[in-house]
């Protein structure tokens, strides 16, 4: 955030001198100095939002400019503005999260400080084409912003800033149709009693499957092998294009103490029959505790709640029956192997395996 600002007040404070009144910002239809104050009403409704921690509403205030304010004073207030979401950021527990509409009703502080970065970036960016300033942020910035807030965006040919144009319906690239609506999405949270299920970017994903923590704090051992090799599923998925935010991976996070116990999640969107298949791991020292069936009543009502879900499948190990009571105990049954083959993405059935099913009770119209 602070790099992003500071960019950016310094390459706006070599034309204080001009007209900012008078100019259209690049494409869009305000002048570039209410696209200044609007980054600056950006910055500081997000540091509100985060440090109060406003659940159901954007909180009720507003920024304001003296009369008489030039544009150096707007870029001060950048600064200004800049710095406390920063703070708001840092001082935020990881956990926390606050409203904002698009698309879930929440972010978190990453999801915060992303949509800053975001705003300071992009509308620089106008600014600088309505007054013909050279603009070309760091890639490792325009990075974050796409790993973060625009996981359904399949990553593009050229630099992270030309993508983020284009995905922002700033720019244009070969063989990409050009993009006239676009909002950012900030990671889904399904909430269970103990537990809070929140859905991992990949920009997350990419940092445990390296071997990192995802910018989660999680019990002794974990995160479990398999959280890494999901969440390197996730990353492919999203270079391939194929990635949709609400079908990857969820970190499960105990509310007592906000730390990582485990992940659940989807092998994949549901397919054409309304199919989807789920997996899930938990960290050795939070095994036994009922963690798992937890998540994954919560995780399959959630799916099972939606149109185009129909069944989903847990396919185990025969030999693990720890597994096998936990699917069952959240309501899956033994598929019929004669009936219904276990073949889910495009697998042959495995004889080590078994599958378990849990239905909707939707029938393909949505009637009940």
């Amino acid at each position: 955030m602070e790099q992003a600002v500071a960019d950016a007040v310094a390459l706006l404070r070599t034309a204080v001198d001009r007209d900012w009144e008078g100019v259209r910002a690049g494409r869009l239809e305000w002048e570039c100095r209410r696209t200044a104050e609007h980054i600056a009403s950006d910055l500081i409704a997000y540091a509100g939002q985060l440090a109060g921690r406003a659940q159901s509403a954007y909180l009720p205030f507003e920024i304001s400019f003296d009369e008489g304010t030039g544009n150096t004073g707007v870029l001060d207030v950048i600064e200004t503005t800049g710095a406390l979401l920063a703070a708001a950021v840092r001082t935020a527990p990881r956990e926390v999260r606050a409203f904002h509409p698009y698309p879930f009703r929440s972010a978190n502080r990453e999801g915060f400080a992303a949509m800053g970065v975001a705003e300071v970036l992009l509308h620089t960016h106008d600014i600088a084409q309505g007054l013909g300033l050279p603009y070309d942020p760091p890639a490792e910035l325009c990075e974050d912003v796409l790993t973060r807030i625009f996981p359904h965006v399949q990553p593009a040919p050229g630099t992270p800033w030309q993508a983020l144009l284009w995905a922002t319906g700033r720019g244009e690239l070969p063989g990409r149709e050009p993009v006239t609506e676009w909002r950012w999405s900030n990671p889904l949270l399904i909430p269970a009693e103990r537990l809070t299920l929140e859905g991992v970017a990949p920009a997350s994903a990419r940092d445990l499957h390296l071997g990192g923590d995802g910018g989660f704090e999680w019990v002794d051992g974990g995160p479990y092998e398999g959280t890494r090799q999901a969440s390197g599923q996730v990353l492919k998925a999203y270079e391939e294009g194929t990635h949709r935010p609400e079908w990857g991976v969820y970190v499960l996070v105990r509310r007592e103490d906000g730390r990582a116990v485990g992940a659940m999640g989807f092998h994949g969107p549901p397919d054409e029959h309304g199919r989807a298949e789920v997996g899930y791991d938990l960290a050795e020292k939070a095994r036994g505790h009922g963690y798992a069936t937890e998540a994954l009543r919560a995780l399959s009502a959630w799916a099972l709640a939606r149109d185009d879900v129909r069944q989903l499948i847990a396919t185990i190990a025969r030999d693990n029956v720890a597994s096998q009571r936990v699917v069952t105990r959240a309501g899956f049954v033994p598929m019929d192997e004669d009936a219904e083959p276990a073949v889910t993405r495009g697998r042959e059935r495995d004889e080590d395996l078994v599958a378990y099913e849990l239905r909707g009770t939707q029938d393909h119209d949505g009637s009940v």
